[in-house]
């Protein structure tokens, strides 16, 4: 617990929501397979090994792409938009009918909270499958044609995993697309939890095919030859990669990336609500996300009243057990980036940054990191630049909205900013001038699936979401 003010009484969620098998296999053709090779995927709370999960090869990314083109070729791409939407609202339902064990699950194997997988991940999750189903059958009116691609090969990473998952497929399927999908090597299990719901919505074999392993097998499904579309949600290293192995490949590629968000905080904005976004915008899964709020540009004259709020309001957070109901900061995904995050915090004290953390005992096993803030940070210093992908707040602060907009914009990436001032006319006038794919007003880490997601720079190119994510799946 990370504040003594009241009482504490835990509320942990029921494991028996879930069973967790002792391993799993490939999902291909509408069937589990077993693979040669196996990996542990590990709970990070307590470090235990949950599952033995199939690591995919050649052989079976082969299988798994030949069953996505029969699909493509036989069944889902001559299928009219009517019919295949009637799929994707089955399986809506059937998230929302099994959304308690998936959230369970969820937490389990990713380590971040069950308030945040319970309401926001899988209301997420099942609302990108509930708007892309009443695309499927409209396509004509998107405005990119109505031929799909053919097979995506889809790579999501492990911060949200089954949201990620539904980011991905749902617009894939209601294009006329088939699927072989890799979730990330650390966080599998709602994945292959996913491929149990294809099968209770009865949808055709092959449309969707979910192949686990590590880097391997992502490279081995980026260079397939009969793949025709790459979208990867990840690092910039690795997008990077990935766009050297497809070019002259003639496949498309959808790529979003790293991110370096700011939230700037001008004098005259609300100040309590103010705090209550930064804190959602880098503490929200433990500020592994890709459009985290890691950098605040607080206004001069406002800096001192503002840290002084927010470091109360960041002392009144709980770390611990992410099944807790009162948990707000769960634990780091892996050892790899716990290390990570230490190894450029660190850094940050190096270069003359300050920093500050609540008193907080840490659970002896698990990946866990304190709430972090560090003040007089400078923009040259790595962590001004370097995105740290965990709950780290860099602060910097300005004077004019002009150098706020310089600031922001000096970052190789352009994902997000959030803009906190009573003025509409400066939030307009900054929206304009920030280079990110996303400004929220006033507010921070607001989604819908009808409002298009993504960067600019080295935060990638193309959008997920809306009527302008379908155009990434469409031949045109």
């Amino acid at each position: 617990m990370m504040s003594e003010m009241f009482e504490y009484a835990p509320a942990p969620e029921s494991r028996s929501a879930v069973r967790i098998e002792d391993s799993y296999g490939l999902f291909v053709d509408g069937e589990f397979v077993s693979a040669k090779r196996t990996f542990p995927t590990i709970d990070p709370a307590t470090e235990e090994v949950l599952a033995e999960v199939a690591e995919a090869g050649a052989e079976e990314v082969d299988l798994a792409v030949a069953a996505a083109r029969t699909a493509f070729e036989r069944v889902w791409g001559p299928m009219s938009g009517r019919e295949r939407a009637k799929y994707l609202y089955r399986i809506a339902r059937i998230i929302q009918e099994r959304s308690r064990e998936l959230a369970v699950l969820e937490s389990i194997d990713n380590g971040k909270p069950i308030r945040e997988t319970r309401d926001f991940d899988l209301p997420q999750a099942a609302a990108h499958f509930f708007y892309h189903a009443g695309w499927a059958d409209k396509l004509e009116y998107a405005g990119y044609g109505t031929t799909p691609i053919g097979v995506a090969g889809q790579i999501i990473p492990w911060n949200f995993p089954l949201l990620m998952l539904a980011w991905k497929i749902a617009p894939a399927l209601a294009c006329g697309n088939t699927v072989v999908l890799k979730p990330a090597e650390t966080t599998p299990l709602t994945a292959l939890a996913f491929a149990d719901i294809c099968r209770q919505a009865e949808l055709p074999p092959g449309v969707v095919n979910i192949v686990t392993g590590g880097p391997q097998t992502g490279r081995l499904l980026v260079e397939h030859p009969g793949v025709d579309k790459i979208a990867f949600t990840g690092s910039t290293e690795v997008g990077r990669a990935i766009a050297r192995a497809v070019v002259g490949t003639g496949k498309r590629l959808g790529l979003e990336l790293g991110g370096k968000g700011a939230n700037i905080v001008f004098d005259d904005a609300p100040l309590d609500q103010a705090v209550e976004g930064i804190v959602d915008s880098i503490f929200f899964n433990q500020g592994q996300v890709c459009c985290a709020g890691s950098r605040l540009l607080v206004q001069e004259s406002v800096a001192e009243e503002l840290l002084a709020r927010l470091k109360e309001r960041t002392a009144t957070l709980r770390l611990g057990d992410p099944l807790d109901k009162n948990t707000d900061v769960g634990a780091i995904n892996s050892a790899a980036q716990l290390a990570r995050i230490s190894e450029l915090t660190a850094s940050g004290e190096a270069e003359g940054a300050e920093r500050w953390s609540p008193e907080c005992a840490l659970p002896e096993r698990g990946f866990w990191f304190a709430p972090t803030i560090l003040t007089g940070v400078a923009l040259s210093h790595r962590v001004a630049r370097e995105e740290i992908f965990g709950p780290v707040l860099s602060v910097l602060t300005f004077r004019t909205p002009a150098e706020a907009v310089e600031k922001a914009n000096n970052t190789p990436y352009g994902l997000s900013a959030g803009v906190w001032t009573e003025k509409g006319s400066r939030i307009l006038s900054m929206a304009q001038k920030l280079r990110a794919g996303v400004v929220w007003a006033n507010t921070f880490n607001r989604f819908d699936p009808a409002s298009p997601f993504g960067g600019y720079k080295e935060s990638g190119f193309g959008r997920e979401g809306g009527r302008q994510g379908l155009e990434a799946y469409l031949a045109q």
